[in-house]
């Protein structure tokens, strides 16, 4: 009876997954755009949900103007039904203005431009919420349940009575949802739209038009469901937001076409989640991870590989271009000019600007990862964290335990790194574009809560003693007190590695490995026909990424006495993706770009600011701008001026 009662229990995170992904579902049939951020549009609206609610204030979104405003007198508090009507009548121009301002104009974008943007959107609303309302206050709201809650009696199990509710809520929404798609002249409209959007146009219809309303209503459907959860799950901007990942599952398993599907699909991950955490309670012996977060990667790997290319094409009239990959020239004369600089900056700033330009080059290393499997291979991947904190961890295991010195330690751990990334990339090499993201994004989050989090290899809560680079005797470290740390020893180093693997890019770029790359991100069935094996060149990229990330990582674990996991999360990832793509994704400047603006990096040591909250509302808020007006990034912008400059 245990195991039925949670089967049961599990009906409430559920039906919100099953919400969830029916917004999915919505906003790629009406658009064309699998949103990432949609979890954390329902998160925001909650908040607003909260706001209006508790203190009669309305949260405003735009960066720049005030955080609140005051819509009720202060001793006036509204009920819960005008507080929820509010937040819907927020919600509809909401979604509009997402559509109008940062896909809309991405209509006939690559896919990596449409999923880069929703990134951006997603990095936007965390940060923005956090900033808004700060850690402690987002970790307080929590709202008051609407639902009834008495328990009831179901096949003799006793479980709340909120948790039918929201099955009843989640299965009329479903129905309405299937009826006006096949019933009505817009839904009709909206499918041909999907289908052909020349032909939606020779019919008569505007498929702009038809994509905003859709916007609309999904955005009204995202703050619902999030906010009927909150009384029972609880309300966080982070682990809310990342609820896109069992939707994003779902809505694979209903094939991105049926809402019936889709919404059994929904249902069905939330019941085994409960089940997951009732076995993992029920017997001590299995380790106290978060073993229900791996459910959805297990059945989008599942998928991916028995079925490949899962995802729908939807027509659309026309087709982008991948940001354009210049050929990397001069190569010695930027390379030593830049080392010269480092050098020269290492041993006479002071001790800001060295840790500045510490991280600047170790983030730089990650990002060029990146460079090689995004904007080289068009394979967008959401994890080089993640296997950056697998070969941080891995190099400290081997040189505390094993005692392999350093520079073999940091090596072999990369190594282990480029293992875990051949392992999801050897089923996800039969796809590609959103659905490799789908399938990296639900990986980073397993990596996240059950192998960065596992104590034997991370420590634990306190974080694991990381040892110091010693070569032939000498102390490489970062270590120092007062104004001489960090060490400028430990910059050369980082300097060195990350001057090493520009070098090799480069040169993979300027060569046939770097021509077959491109052939493959341009046109797989082309370069297939051309004699290409392209599984066997994806999966080479998936390598040399890996080992890139994981190298980076053990040169991130060594600026720290004891490294801990919120080093390498998942919004850490996305934001380095972001700063990458600010860059240019498919240069090797991108990659320095995203170093010098990561938080810590130089940009921190010159303005002096080291806000987690407000970087990620920026770079959000930069990545949307940027993707849309210029998607080649700042570097590509740099170079055409000076063509420019030059030419007069």
């Amino acid at each position: 009876m245990t195991y039925l009662q949670f089967l049961l229990l599990g009906l409430g995170s559920g039906a919100v997954i099953a919400a969830l992904a029916l917004g999915v579902l919505l906003t790629y049939r009406a658009s064309g755009v699998v949103n990432f951020a949609y979890a954390a549009m329902g998160m925001y609206l909650a908040y607003t949900y909260v706001g209006l609610r508790q203190r009669g204030e309305l949260l405003l979104p735009i960066l720049g103007l005030p955080g609140k405003v005051r819509i009720f007198p202060s001793d006036v508090k509204p009920t819960w039904a005008t507080a929820f009507a509010l937040t819907m009548v927020v919600a509809a121009p909401l979604g509009l203005a997402i559509y109008a301002l940062v896909f809309r104009p991405l209509r006939d974008a690559p896919t990596l431009a449409k999923v880069v943007a929703s990134l951006g959107l997603f990095l936007y609303l965390l940060g923005i919420t956090n900033q808004r309302l700060g850690s402690q206050g987002a970790a307080l709201a929590k709202p008051e349940a609407i639902l009834p809650s008495t328990v009831v009696k179901v096949v003799g199990v006793q479980i709340p009575a909120d948790r039918l509710w929201l099955l009843g809520l989640v299965v009329v929404a479903t129905a309405v949802l299937a009826l006006v798609f096949q019933r009505t002249r817009f839904g009709l409209a909206t499918r041909a739209a999907a289908e052909s959007e020349k032909g939606a146009v020779l019919l008569g219809h505007s498929p702009v038009r038809l994509a905003a309303i859709n916007w609309m209503i999904a955005s009204m459907l995202a703050g619902a469901a999030v906010i009927f959860i909150a009384p029972i799950a609880g309300l966080d901007p982070g682990t809310t937001s990342l609820l896109i990942v069992p939707a994003l599952a779902a809505a694979l398993l209903g094939g991105f076409r049926s809402f019936g599907l889709t919404t059994a699909a929904g249902l069905g991950i939330g019941m085994l989640q409960s089940e997951i955490l009732n076995v993992r309670t029920e017997f001590a012996w299995v380790p106290q991870l978060d073993w229900q977060a791996g459910l959805p990667l297990v059945i989008i790997i599942m998928i991916m590989a028995v079925r490949g290319e899962r995802i729908p094409s939807r027509g659309t009239l026309r087709e982008g271009r991948f940001p354009a990959s210049p050929r990397p020239e001069h190569l010695l004369r930027w390379v030593g000019g830049a080392s010269l600089v480092t050098v020269i900056a290492l041993f006479t700033l002071g001790s800001t600007w060295r840790q500045g330009l510490i991280v600047s080059m170790v983030m730089a290393l990650i990002a060029l990862s990146i460079v090689v499997l995004t904007g080289y291979v068009g394979q967008i991947s959401l994890m080089p964290l993640a296997l950056a904190g697998i070969g941080a961890f891995t190099m400290i295991k081997l040189t505390a335990s094993a005692h392999v010195p350093f520079p073999l330690a940091p090596l072999l751990a990369a190594l282990v790194a480029t293992g875990l990334g051949l392992l999801v990339g050897i089923p996800a090499s039969r796809v590609r574009g959103v659905n490799l993201a789908i399938a990296t994004l639900a990986a980073a989050t397993v990596v996240e809560e059950l192998v960065l989090k596992w104590s034997w290899l991370t420590g634990g809560l306190g974080g694991s003693a990381v040892p110091r680079p010693r070569l032939f005797g000498v102390d490489l470290g970062i270590g120092a007190t007062g104004s001489d740390f960090p060490r400028p020893a430990f910059g050369v180093l980082c300097l060195v590695i990350l001057m090493a693997a520009v070098v090799g890019v480069a040169n993979l770029r300027r060569g046939g490995t770097g021509l077959a790359w491109l052939a493959v991100r341009a046109n797989e069935r082309a370069g297939s026909a051309a004699s290409l094996d392209v599984r066997r060149v994806k999966l080479t990229a998936f390598a040399f990424s890996s080992f890139l990330a994981g190298l980076g990582g053990s040169m991130l674990a060594y600026q720290y006495d004891t490294l801990s996991v919120n080093s390498f999360t998942v919004f850490a990832s996305l934001a380095l993706l972001a700063t990458t793509y600010l860059g240019g994704v498919a240069s090797i400047g991108g990659a320095l770009v995203a170093g010098a603006v990561a938080d810590g990096g130089v940009l921190t040591a010159a303005i002096g600011s080291n806000s987690s909250a407000a970087t990620f509302a920026i770079n959000g808020l930069m990545l949307m701008v940027v993707v849309v007006v210029y998607p080649d990034g700042v570097i590509a912008g740099v170079r055409a001026l000076g063509r420019r400059l030059t030419r007069r």
